[in-house]
């Protein structure tokens, strides 16, 4: 049995934020340009949360929905680059998105894997599985140019894990 075959019992849940479509279109456009095809199976995505037990779905879809339902969208900025050393990624700060994880993780901390338990570091990578050169030249590259300006926050979503591409759970938009 392959990862693929995984029925939803046993397939972990990720849990990303949503981008507002320009914000996304911007990311998508940059993971095109610098993420080695070969490796570029995703959508641009913001994770919270990498591997959360599937035992876990129907509470963890009613906490989103409390947490998003009539909920005001997080404000959210783009702050600086990371380099993760075979590659680079965007630093996103957003409190109010670090409050909606911080009352997840807790919810289920007895439960969090050990990626999960640890401080969250959000972040869009758009560049990954490079050269540390490679990694370093568009590090230098971007950095030239920029400028922390505001992200814009739409939802939140789940998806199944199954090894390959990530399969959509649910969606739960802000506001």
């Amino acid at each position: 049995m392959t990862a693929a075959d995984l029925p939803n019992q046993t397939a972990p849940i990720i849990v990303t934020a949503l981008f507002g479509k320009q914000d996304q279109a911007w990311f998508d456009g940059l993971r095109r340009a610098h993420f080695p095809p070969e490796h570029n199976h995703l959508a641009a995505h913001l994770t919270m949360f990498h591997h959360l037990s599937p035992v876990i779905e129907a509470e963890l879809r009613q906490r989103l929905v409390n947490e998003s339902r009539r909920v005001p969208a997080p404000e959210a900025r783009v702050t600086g680059l990371m380099s993760l050393g075979r590659g680079t990624a965007f630093r996103i700060e957003s409190p109010g998105l670090a409050d909606i994880r911080a009352r997840i993780a807790d919810a289920f901390a007895m439960m969090l894997v050990p990626q999960d338990a640890a401080p969250w570091r959000a972040h869009v990578t758009v560049q990954n599985k490079v050269t540390p050169a490679e990694a370093k030249a568009l590090y230098n590259e971007l950095n030239v140019d920029f400028r922390p300006c505001p992200v814009a926050i739409a939802g939140l979503a789940t998806w199944w894990y199954r090894g390959g591409p990530w399969e959509p759970l649910s969606r739960h938009m802000f506001g």
